[in-house]
Formats: C-alpha cells, sequence, structure tokens
C-alpha cells in the first residue's frame, strides 16, 4: 500500500495544478538544460586567481587546529559573463583546511581531506560579468610554494554534472615541460611571503645565492677512474694504459648464470657494449669465499676478470663497468677493484598512491636504482587516495579505489583530492592490473631487486575503506549479509570523531574488528601468490602504521574488546600498538617479515613483535629523530634510516617558491645535501645541518633520566648500528611521471652513493654518546676538506657520465638552476654538477652558450641544457 501511494501522488499534484506530465517533465527538462548550459559556459569563462597574503601567523590564527599556525590567501573570481544561477557549488582542493572566510557573497566549507566548497551565500545575488569578486580567508600551516596550490577547480549545478573552470587546469611550462599553475599569483622573496616566522634564516636560492655556494667546490676533477656507487677499494694500474671494448664482450660464465646478468648485459649494450664472439675475454666466476654482494673486478691490458660471491655480485662488477664507460668512446682504465656494500638494505620508495604513476615510469626508476646498486624498492600502492593493485576477489579496491571522481556518495569512486579534478579518466587515477604488477616484479627480479609492498594502515586507508563499504553495500542489497560483512574495515556504530594528519575524518581502519584482519589476510595472500609467480618472494610487507589519528574511542566493537580484557590492551590508546602486534604475527605466521614507520612501530611491546622487525626511521633529526631510531636499534629491530630532511626526495631541491615539493621538514633537499649525509652517526649531523628555518639545533646522545631517574634515552649498545638507508617519494603534489622522475634524479644517485660506499670522511658513531651542535668541532677540517675533494669528484662524475647514460635511457631528470654574479660587467656563472652545460641571455643576444666569464648588458638570464639540447633547465634572473 505504500508504494502504491508513493507512485500515485505525484500525478495527484499534476492533476490539481492542471498541467500535464509530458509538458511538466519537458519544461523540467528544457530548464536543466538551460542551467547546465549556464554553468558549463560558466566554467570555461570564470577566471580564477589565487594569491597568498602572507605565511605569518597571527593571533587571528585557530588555537586549536595544527598549533596556531595558518596563511592568509585570497581566491578571486571575475567572469566575463553574467551568471545569476544560486544552486552551485566549486569544489576545489587546498593543501591545509581552510579555517575562516570572510567574504559577503560566498561561504567555504570543509568537505574533507583537502577537499573544500565555494557556494554563494545568503548575501549573494549573483556574478555581474566583468566584476571581481575577492574571498579572504585563512588555512592551516603555509603556502610557500607556488605548487602548493591545487588545480582542477570545478562546478556543479543541481544536476550534479561537474566542469571543470577551465582557468584552473594546470598547463606546461614550453622551456622545462613542467606543470605550472597560470591561475597562482607567484610569491616574492619579501619575508611575509618567504618566511614563516620571524626566526627563518632560510634565504632564498637566487642565482646570486647559488653562486657562492657553488663556487667554493665548482672544480673540474678527471673521472676516468670513478666509478658510481664508489667501491671499497680501487688501485689503478696503470694512467698510461686502457682497455678498448670496441669489439665487445665475450662472456665466459662458470658457476654465474645468464639470467642473473642479462639486465647489467643489457645496460652496457645501451653504452654501446655489446656481447660478440670476437671481444674482449670476460671471464666471470662464482667465488664462494665472497659474500653474495660481493665482487672483483679486474681489467687489463687484454682481458676482464670477475669474481663474485653469487649472480648478484657478478651484476655489481658488470654495473661498474658500465660506470666507467664516458660518453661516445668505448675505452675504460686497467684498474683493480674489490668491492661489497656498506649497508644491506638500499632502498627507494615511491608513492603511486596519491597520483598515479604509469608502469613504464615505475620499470625506468628500477633501472637506474639497479644501475647504482640500490636492491629494495618500497612500493607505497596505498593509501587514503587511492589503491593501486588488482587484488583477485576484491574489484572494488580498484575498480572504485583506483580512481577519484564527483561522486559524493562514494560508490563508484573516491572523493576528489590533491586537485584530481573530477573526472574518472584523469591521468592521476588507474591501477596496475594483476598482470602489469607481476611484470614490474619480474623486471625487478632480473635486477636484484627486491619489492617491498606497503598498503598504509591503520590510519591512511580510506581509500581501502571506501571501496569495501561499496562492497558490503552491493553485496547487502543482493541479501548476501555474510559476505557483505566478510571484509567490514568500519565500525558503523563508531561514532569517534577525529581528524587524521590529512584532514580525514574517515580514514582509520577499526583494529577492533576480525574482518579488518581477514582483509589483510586475504590482500596478502593474493600479494604472495603474484610475487611467487615472478620469483620476487614476498618476505617482508610495509603495513605504515603512522600517524593513526585518535580513532576508535566511541567505536562499540572497540568498548568491547576494551571490556573482554584483551592482552596487550588496557585503554583506547594501547589498540593501535594492538593493531601493529597483530598483524606483524599475522604476517609471520605466513613467513613474511612485518616493516612500517618507526613512530607507529614504536607504540609495540618488543616481546609482542616477531623476532624480526624492519623499522624505518623518519622522526627528523632536528625534533631528536636520532633518539627513536636508536631505541629501536637497541631493541634488535632492524632500523632503515629514512630521515626526512635529507632523503625525503618530494621535497624541494632548492628554497624557491618555483620548486615543487612539501618542506615541513625542510625547505631544500639537493644531491649534495643527500651525499653529505653521515646515516650512521645521525646525531653528529647537528655539527653542519639545520633544522627547517636553517638554524642550528642540538643532537644530545647521551644518556638521559627523568626526574624520577628512569632511563629516557641512551645511545646504541656496542656492535648494534643500521642495516640500510632508504629514499622516500610522496607524491601529493606530483601529477605526472616526468615531474616525479624529476624530483628522484639526480638526487637518488647521491642516495646510491651514501647507501653502498662509507666515506673516509665520515664520523664513526661514539657508543659512549656526545651531544652534538655547531659549537662542537668532532667533524675535524681535514675531513670538511676531504668531503669537499670527493663532492667534486661525484659533481664531475654526474655531470660528465652519469646524466649522458640518463639521457641514453630517456630519463626526465632535473637540470640544476645556474648560479650566477655579475661583477663590472661580466657575467660568471656555476652549477652543482661541474660540467653541465649552461647558456644565458642578456638584453642584446638569444640564449649563448656560456663557455666563461663574458660581458654582458643587463638584464640577464641564465639557465642549464641538457646534452642532447632537447631540455632546459628553468631560468633565473641575474641582477
Amino acid at each position: 500500500m505504500k508504494r502504491r501511494y508513493t507512485l500515485i501522488l505525484p500525478l495527484l499534484s499534476l492533476v490539481l495544478t492542471g498541467c500535464q506530465p509530458d509538458s511538466i517533465q519537458q519544461n523540467e527538462t528544457e530548464n536543466s538544460i538551460n542551467a547546465e548550459s549556464s554553468i558549463a559556459n560558466f566554467a570555461k569563462n570564470i577566471e580564477v586567481k589565487y594569491e597568498i597574503i602572507t605565511n605569518r601567523s597571527d593571533d587571528n590564527c585557530d588555537p586549536n587546529v595544527v598549533d596556531g599556525l595558518c596563511f592568509q590567501a585570497q581566491i578571486r573570481l571575475t567572469s566575463p559573463v553574467s551568471f545569476n544561477d544560486k544552486d552551485w557549488k566549486i569544489y576545489f582542493s587546498n593543501m591545509g583546511p581552510i579555517q575562516q572566510e570572510s567574504s559577503e557573497e560566498f561561504d567555504i566549507t570543509h568537505v574533507n581531506g583537502d577537499m573544500h566548497t565555494i557556494t554563494p551565500s545568503q548575501s549573494y545575488t549573483g556574478v555581474i560579468a566583468g566584476q571581481t569578486y575577492t574571498i579572504p580567508f585563512r588555512g592551516a600551516f603555509w603556502h610557500l610554494a607556488q605548487t602548493d596550490m591545487m588545480p582542477n577547480y570545478y562546478i556543479v549545478g543541481s544536476d550534479q554534472t561537474p566542469h571543470v573552470l577551465l582557468s584552473t587546469k594546470p598547463q606546461q611550462d614550453a622551456e622545462t615541460g613542467l606543470e605550472i599553475l597560470p591561475y597562482s599569483i607567484p610569491l616574492t622573496e619579501q619575508d611575509h611571503h618567504f618566511k614563516r616566522t620571524e626566526a627563518d634564516n632560510t634565504q632564498p636560492a637566487t642565482a646570486i645565492w647559488l653562486y657562492k655556494e657553488n663556487q667554493a667546490n665548482y672544480v673540474t676533477r678527471d673521472v676516468t677512474t670513478s666509478i658510481l656507487p664508489t667501491p671499497k677499494s680501487v688501485i689503478v694500474d696503470s694512467t698510461d694504459k686502457s682497455l678498448d671494448l670496441k669489439s665487445g664482450l665475450k662472456i665466459n660464465l662458470v658457476g654465474i648464470s645468464q639470467e642473473g646478468i642479462a639486465a647489467a648485459l643489457s645496460r652496457l649494450k645501451l653504452l654501446g657494449i655489446s656481447q660478440s664472439t670476437t671481444g674482449i675475454n670476460v671471464t666471470i666466476k662464482n667465488q664462494p669465499g665472497l659474500e653474495g654482494e660481493a665482487y672483483e673486478l679486474i681489467i687489463n691490458e687484454s682481458e676482464i676478470y670477475i669474481e663474485a660471491g653469487s649472480d648478484t655480485g657478478a651484476f655489481y662488477a658488470l654495473q661498474s663497468l658500465s660506470s666507467l664507460i664516458t660518453p661516445k668512446s668505448t675505452v675504460v682504465p686497467l684498474l683493480t677493484v674489490k668491492d661489497e656494500p656498506r649497508f644491506d638494505f638500499r632502498g627507494m620508495h615511491v608513492d603511486v598512491s596519491r597520483n598515479f604513476k604509469s608502469k613504464e615510469f615505475i620499470l625506468k626508476v628500477l633501472e637506474q636504482m639497479a644501475a647504482y646498486k640500490l636492491n629494495k624498492f618500497h612500493f607505497h600502492l596505498a593509501d587514503d587516495e587511492g589503491w593501486r593493485v588488482e587484488i583477485s576477489g576484491l574489484p572494488e579496491l580498484t575498480d572504485i579505489g583506483g580512481y577519484r571522481c564527483h561522486d559524493l556518495t562514494e560508490q563508484n569512486c573516491l572523493l576528489p583530492q590533491l586537485g584530481s579534478g573530477p573526472n574518472r579518466d584523469s591521468h592521476v587515477n588507474g591501477y596496475y592490473t594483476v598482470e602489469d604488477y607481476k611484470e614490474i616484479l619480474a623486471f625487478a627480479t632480473a635486477r636484484h631487486i627486491q619489492v617491498i609492498p606497503s598498503m598504509d594502515m591503520p590510519g591512511h586507508s580510506r581509500a581501502a575503506i571506501k571501496a569495501m563499504t561499496a562492497r558490503h553495500n552491493k553485496l547487502m542489497s543482493q541479501g548476501k549479509t555474510q559476505l557483505a560483512n566478510q571484509y567490514v574495515l568500519h565500525d558503523v556504530e563508531d561514532s569517534t570523531v577525529y581528524s587524521s594528519v590529512q584532514f580525514y575524518n574517515d580514514n582509520t581502519i577499526n583494529a577492533c574488528m576480525d574482518s579488518s584482519y581477514d582483509f589483510i589476510g586475504k590482500v596478502v595472500d593474493e600479494l604472495t601468490n603474484m610475487h611467487e609467480q615472478a620469483k620476487n618472494k614476498l618476505t617482508r610487507y610495509h603495513i605504515g602504521a603512522d600517524e593513526t589519528a585518535g580513532a576508535w574511542l566511541e567505536s562499540t566493537a572497540c568498548k568491547k574488546l576494551l571490556k573482554d580484557n584483551v592482552t596487550g590492551i588496557e585503554s583506547a590508546e594501547d589498540i593501535a600498538a594492538y593493531f601493529v602486534e597483530r598483524v606483524s604475527r599475522l604476517l609471520a605466521k605466513r613467513g613474511i617479515e612485518a616493516a612500517g614507520w618507526n613512530d607507529g612501530m614504536g607504540h609495540t611491546k618488543k616481546e609482542r613483535m616477531p623476532k624480526v622487525v624492519q623499522s624505518n626511521a623518519w622522526t627528523p633529526l632536528m625534533w631528536g629523530g636520532h633518539k627513536a631510531a636508536h631505541e629501536q636499534v637497541n631493541r634488535g629491530w632492524e632500523v632503515v634510516i629514512s630521515t626526512p630532511e635529507t632523503l625525503y626526495f618530494d621535497f624541494p631541491y632548492e628554497a624557491d617558491s618555483k620548486e615543487r615539493g612539501y618542506y615541513w621538514a625542510s625547505r631544500h633537499i639537493n644531491s649534495h645535501k643527500v651525499f653529505n649525509f653521515m646515516p650512521e652517526n645521525l646525531p653528529a649531523n647537528a655539527e653542519f645541518m639545520k633544522d627547517r628555518e636553517e638554524n642550528a639545533f642540538v643532537s644530545d646522545d647521551t644518556v638521559q633520566t627523568n626526574d624520577k631517574g628512569e632511563i629516557t634515552h641512551k645511545p646504541m649498545e656496542k656492535g648494534k648500528g643500521f642495516v640500510g638507508m632508504q629514499g622516500q617519494f610522496w607524491s601529493e603534489s606530483v601529477r605526472s611521471d616526468d615531474q616525479a622522475s624529476y624530483m628522484i634524479f639526480p638526487r637518488l644517485y647521491a642516495l646510491a652513493e651514501r647507501a653502498w660506499h662509507k666515506a673516509d670522511w665520515e664520523l664513526d658513531y661514539d657508543y659512549d654518546g656526545k651531544k652534538y651542535s655547531q659549537d662542537t668541532s668532532y667533524i675535524t677540517d681535514e675531513m670538511y676538506k676531504n668531503r669537499d675533494l670527493d663532492w667534486q669528484r661525484f659533481s664531475n662524475h654526474i655531470a660528465t657520465k652519469t646524466l649522458y647514460k640518463a639521457e641514453l635511457s630517456d630519463l626526465y631528470y632535473r637540470l640544476p638552476t645556474v648560479g650566477a654574479v655579475i661583477e663590472n660587467g661580466v657575467l660568471r656563472a656555476n652549477t652543482t654538477f661541474v660540467g653541465v652545460l649552461i647558456e644565458y641571455k642578456d638584453a642584446d643576444t638569444g640564449w649563448t652558450k656560456y663557455t666563461g666569464e663574458v660581458e654582458v648588458n643587463t638584464p640577464v638570464f641564465v639557465r642549464t641544457i641538457s646534452i642532447n639540447g632537447r631540455r632546459k633547465g628553468r631560468a633565473l634572473a641575474v641582477n
């Protein structure tokens, strides 16, 4: 009866008004089309401008949000056409949540994550053609970079059809090929734009500043015998003799498989050195007395001899031979190399969850990793904004979790974030099929790289939660209740109000429900199958475990768990540790070792964790990061150094508002900074490193106690240390393969150098504990001098060898910005890599190759150019 009533009522209404259903439907359709046409026209013509007013916090910042840190900005809207519709919303992403706006005509509302809406206020009367409307607001944190602003604003009307505002679409810079955001008004170098506090001593990376930074080490060095990463021992047998490989290589294998070295031989072929039956004899022999990754390489006047502990060692020996090759030459020096790695774990982390990256990009990263002897690929495949690998039996993970689009119900895709825009076919969306993933694994296997997958949890799990919610809803509608509840990840009765670090209120897997662990087991089992088929066995899985934001407090399931007196849980605050401990044991039962970020892992109890645990130490050194790292080493865990001040490759290269990247731990991480890092003695880096505002800090590694006399910190125990180091690339603000490649390279080469080779200028760790600062001098002047000499060699090698080979691989690396000064009308220029080609342009000339000091007429611009001339670096003005 109720159903009949709801069907009849609209017809009754039509009769009472004297209208026919067909005519009403026609009028409604026409009105809808007209409104839609008006909105589409508005989206096409509206001009949006986003302008930062100041990055300095004041008393009007919300004290309850991110410690009262905020910036002031404004969005300006100007339309050449009038727009009177009042039923619309503009959706846009903003890196930090907007706290307050002061517009009479418009309201800004935070939706979730970084998504906000602009809507007409009660005072709104329509948009008048040619009139500019300004929306002042305050947002959390800062906007110090041009690329902090997110693109692809879109508007929807009553029919919910989205239209991207054309003026907010990203464009491509004609010279550099990089993404630019024309609607974002450039920031200046003035303090209120460039510096977040009065104590900030960061200097803008102008051409003049860069020139001074580069000049001391702008020295040409012969790198004929240089190998990267640097071997443990190199003895040059002759300086006036060499071996020419132009006839190719005749490979003779003894106890080494062809399959194990095939990829290294392919790289040599790329460099012009092929296999040949009439080529130089290369004997590659297994030597059981050597460790698995160790090798010896002998090049004499007539042949090459290699001994290796395994296929891997032989592979690395051939990569060292590739490193000796200079551009357009087949001649190599005569020398003897004895080599083994500094660390067992030499990793690179790549996040494809926030913004998807193509399979081809991943293969290029793996190729470069292998060429420079990195052996662990931390593959970040799932986070709040996306799930990127197909899991058999759970199609919703990728059908829904692999895409962001305008679907407010999130039953077909996730809510747009990070400037993705409303369209499902955006290039930031997507996933790897089972076959794609196996291809990536096989490619890594051939290059002796272990793939460590990561689906972050329990926080950072919104993509999985929403996908499994959609699965639940679909199966419930089919009456399949048991199946529907099998992999549910959230408690529908949980009324907890929380906000994650990325400002989501629904991104944390419920740690108190068995279905959450059933889901994890299912995912891990499917990953295991794919890894086995690709011969890249899944022996380690990265849980994530970081940044869990006060969830579960009002969860019915968690209240029950607390009531049941489950071991290890005394209060709701213990639930996060319980989750990590339980997942770690779940993995251990499958023969898989658990890994995670140090903060989340640190909450667990050692006795409730498996014997082998990996922890990525990512707490910034300026905030005492060495303490967490040392504490977890002392637990007996395998600690991998992942220090953000030097190893986060999503941060800007230089302190310049036009350089892309987040900067919460550092305004600049160039290759030189990575190279200088001492990973085995974390606190000692305080003697030359500075904090995120370029101020000195103190690292105290002595024994410390609290008021009760309890030890709160102590140095690493003698004989213990770190197992390795890892570079990190996060993709929140990186939407293209080229930009991702730009962020990773050439910094990856400095990472490889430090991970493989311990330099003689590095200060050994003091197990008795010391306090370090820029007032201490444990690093001697002689050590600094040797470091500079070592950098000069590395710098020349990168410019004259590495980048040439990168171009042969069609790698989109960053060309450095140029340092330059004009003194008495003479231009002097340099770069961080000695030998990179420089061009200049003054008032009288077009771009001209810079070969040395030259008289110029101001204004002058300088830039670098690739060896093949196809790409240009970002130009800087010289005043």
